[in-house]
């Protein structure tokens, strides 16, 4: 039997506590507390002998595993692992799981908790009354009935905050590009896209992940597009709100209040928005209930248990085990997997309906899960953050509508073997395909049936075109004139049709002096080239 290591503060770890069924199956449990920014050797010391840790929010790096051998599992006691170095963990045989959903309902009340303390002033109330002011006629309210609330991000926490506004006669619309429309409409929602939803809502709810895509979602230029007098609720990362940004809006009027549980600096160095009198601001509690924090306890300790006793792994963010020799070779179709997947995901237009992943050749065939597990965490990653993994991004598309489809093929094609990946959309569809030069090259061959040869890494800009002399020195031209590096520019075109060429530029985005970006405007000025049908900035760092 193991020993699993408890660094949850506060934890209970009594044999009748939320970790009876790591005691149950004969596991002996420890606990020592662990700081956030300790000193690593005490870390080191407490890990000994243990095989598995159920870990609170202190960091699990490299040097870590590194000096602790046997570990073999880190639960995380919560859904975000943002402190533990997943592919150090992976490199080392270390599996990786998380408790989500576990709070989803602690979240939600607290949201709504929010909602009501904007609409009433609850709290400013409350503080007159502790300082014995009796000031009835300032705090006139307004109901939460008949008002429009938008939930940006329709998850867990999304569909439960969704279903009590509904319970206080709230209209619900909602933006999330990976939820189908079947789905919403199943739970009485409309979807909408970003800046329409932010245009109608009189709340608007924050349920998304913070990522490169996400930050500062709203800023300056977003919440001047909301409805006058909108009030916004984020209980999910502060990184998605601009806070200078905001307190300029609350204070002109165009936003009329915030209730805010996370900040992007945790606990805040500047206060101006937390103090303002229209914000309504707690110290990020909202999963901070006696019952959520029993019920990932049970999560954590049900997962561990069932490693650790059977070898059963539920809730993995992480890759599962494959022989060493075997993953030199599968990685770089790993990496082609998700890269195309990332690239289709930002070229297709409209909601995701369906991905369909087809594989030619024996390598990708013969580890046909894995591969399709990367092209769908690539096509999900950019807007559902790095808790999206191969293991669990199949799940994560099934939550949300997303079909998806694998099948293989026996035709004999150009190259030994060829993974070709088709995302369906409510406006269309889009197909690439693409395989690995060596030394492990990952190359894409093939865009809506247009042959090109193009490299899948760092900035592209993807363009369609009119096969017509000067396309190439004018997008040449433009990106020289913004201080943008060419590295490299592939070709593609149907000689069958006047209409169907297409360009791949890889770029050099480097913000330094003398160097340039691919900024909104420099592709829209690419955008209005003549001859130049549609033009994509897509990233796949």
């Amino acid at each position: 039997m193991a020993t699993v290591l408890v660094t949850v503060r506060g934890a209970d770890v009594g044999e009748d506590g939320p970790f009876a069924a790591l005691y149950e199956a004969g596991h002996a449990v420890r606990h020592a507390p662990r700081e956030r920014h300790g000193p690593l050797p005490e870390a080191v010391t407490a890990l000994q002998g243990c095989e598995a840790v159920i870990a609170g929010g202190e960091p699990y790096t490299a040097e870590l595993f590194d000096a602790a051998p046997q570990l073999r599992h880190v639960a995380r006691s919560g859904a975000g692992f943002d402190a533990v170095d997943v592919a150090a963990a992976s490199a080392r045989g270390v599996l990786v799981v998380n408790a989500p959903g576990a709070n989803s309902i602690s979240v939600a009340e607290h949201t709504c908790a929010l909602m009501l303390s904007l609409a009433r002033a609850v709290p400013a109330a409350d503080r007159a009354m502790k300082d014995s002011k009796w000031e009835k006629k300032k705090f006139l309210g307004s109901e939460l009935r008949g008002k429009t609330l938008g939930v940006a991000g329709l998850g867990r926490i999304g569909q439960e905050v969704a279903a009590r506004a509904r319970a206080f006669g709230m209209e619900i619309v909602a933006h999330d590009p990976f939820i189908s429309e079947e789905i919403a409409s199943s739970l009485g929602i409309q979807l909408l896209d970003l800046d329409p939803m932010c245009a109608t809502a009189d709340y608007i709810s924050l349920h998304i992940p913070a990522t490169g895509e996400t930050r500062h979602l709203f800023g300056r230029a977003r919440l001047a597009k909301c409805k006058r007098g909108m009030r916004i609720v984020n209980t999910a990362r502060g990184e998605l709100i601009d806070e200078g940004a905001l307190a300029d809006a609350i204070q002109s009027g165009i936003v009329a209040g915030a209730a805010l549980d996370v900040f992007e600096v945790e606990p805040p160095k500047e206060w101006r928005l937390a103090h303002l009198p229209q914000v309504v601001a707690t110290p990020h509690i909202a999963a901070s209930t006696a019952e959520a924090q029993e019920l990932v306890g049970l999560e954590t300790a049900t997962a561990v248990r069932d490693y650790l006793t059977l070898g059963v792994i539920r809730n993995a963010v992480n890759f599962p085990s494959i022989a060493a020799e075997d993953m030199l070779r599968l990685q770089p179709y790993l990496t082609l997997a998700e890269q195309m997947g990332m690239l289709a995901g930002q070229l297709a237009e409209g909601r995701t309906k369906g991905l369909g992943v087809r594989l030619y050749g024996p390598l990708v065939s013969t580890y046909s899960t894995l591969i399709v597990n990367a092209a769908v965490t690539g096509l999900l990653r950019p807007l559902l953050s790095s808790s999206v993994t191969a293991v669990n991004s199949r799940n994560i598309a099934s939550e949300r509508g997303i079909e998806i489809i694998e099948s293989q093929s026996s035709r004999a094609r150009n190259f030994a073997n060829i993974v070709s990946v088709k995302v369906h959309t409510s406006i269309g569809e889009r197909w690439l395909e693409g395989t690995v030069f060596e030394p492990a090259r990952p190359r894409l061959t093939l865009l809506d049936g247009i042959e090109v040869e193009a490299p899948l890494e760092g900035t592209l800009l993807v363009i369609k075109n009119n096969d017509q002399p000067g396309v190439i020195g004018d997008v040449g031209t433009l990106l020289g004139r913004h201080q943008v590096n060419i590295a490299s520019f592939a070709l593609g075109r149907d000689f069958t049709c006047i209409d169907c060429a297409i360009g791949v530029v890889k770029v050099d985005e480097q913000p330094d002096p003398g160097r340039g970006m691919v900024t909104d405007q420099v592709l829209n000025e690419i955008r209005a080239i003549p001859n130049i049908r549609e033009a994509w900035r897509v990233r796949l760092d």
